[in-house]
């Protein structure tokens, strides 16, 4: 069994997840409202980076729980590893260390600028580049998804509770996929028409496709990375990993193989499946693959 570092309660660290959270929530919310007036969306973006915009929503939740776990816990030996800490200085990290933190403040920037709503936060306790505790926050839905290493919930902000709801024992026909707003490539819409899934629901954030998973609105998300391209980092998968897992379904590479996390890019290139049923995952897996061996799609 895993052992929190000393000092630090379990039942008592996830209260204390749940207030820097919600306090979370309202950084978004407020940003996100102050988005629709076109007046305010100039001073909000930090960049005119299109592909990878950065807010001023980002960096305040940012600040926010840093400042909260650095706070609260004082002479604890963890980390932090955030997204926006990266994009500033990617070797301050050690990368190495037993426990890690792995921060995402705004999963979804351009969807939140969009005004589309599936945008999240999301915030992982990795051990040994494994994630272990971890939450996904989704303001515009009042949810927030807990993984304590035991089980899984989501609560709203009132404290009632929500129950994973995973639709299982589907072939991969039936399944419906939920799959990329903003970042569809023509790899992975060819493979989509070939499996002809059930259904397509298009949503941004992987935390709100894999909360979407976890409810029983969808089944499947695929996420594939060509080469010479952008991939996604460790601070998109870490937490949403953690709470479909713990729900009863599983995250990895197309080999069925376990995401590792702390590289030095931070990278998670390749082909990730994320499915509803950890039993049937590999089929999955398997069956997804000899479509893309079979159409030649994507070099294995």
């Amino acid at each position: 069994m895993i052992q929190l570092p000393f000092g630090v309660d379990i039942n008592n660290l996830i209260h204390d997840l749940r207030i820097f959270s919600w306090e979370a929530a309202d950084i978004l919310l407020y940003y996100s409202k102050l988005l629709e007036d076109p007046n305010y969306k100039r001073s909000i973006l930090q960049n005119d980076n299109t592909e990878d915009p950065v807010t001023l929503a980002d960096l305040k939740v940012n600040e926010l729980i840093i400042h909260r776990i650095n706070e609260k816990y004082k002479n604890i030996d963890w980390e932090i590893l955030s997204e926006e800490n990266v994009k500033i200085d990617s070797k301050s990290f050690n990368t190495r260390a037993d426990w890690m933190w792995v921060l995402d403040p705004l999963d979804g920037t351009k969807d939140f600028i969009q005004g589309t709503n599936n945008y999240a936060m999301h915030l992982s306790l990795n051990y040994k580049q494994k994630p272990y505790i971890g939450i996904v926050l989704i303001p515009e839905k009042d949810e927030l998804w807990f993984a304590n290493g035991k089980k899984v919930w989501g609560e709203k902000r009132d404290g009632s509770k929500i129950k994973p709801n995973l639709s299982k024992n589907k072939n991969l026909q039936e399944m419906v996929l939920v799959t990329s707003k903003n970042h569809r490539n023509p790899t992975l819409q060819k493979l989509i028409q070939l499996i002809n899934f059930d259904n397509v629901v298009i949503m941004g954030s992987i935390g709100c496709k894999i909360a979407s998973i976890i409810r029983g609105e969808s089944d499947i998300y695929i996420c594939l990375s060509r080469h010479g391209e952008s991939s996604p980092k460790d601070w998109d998968f870490s937490a949403p990993e953690t709470i479909l897992k713990g729900a009863g379904g599983a995250v990895t590479n197309l080999d069925n193989q376990e995401l590792t996390y702390g590289k030095s890019n931070f990278e998670q290139g390749g082909i990730i499946v994320a499915s509803n049923n950890i039993f049937m995952h590999e089929s999955i897996c398997l069956e997804i693959k000899d479509f893309i061996k079979k159409y030649d799609l994507y070099p294995l």
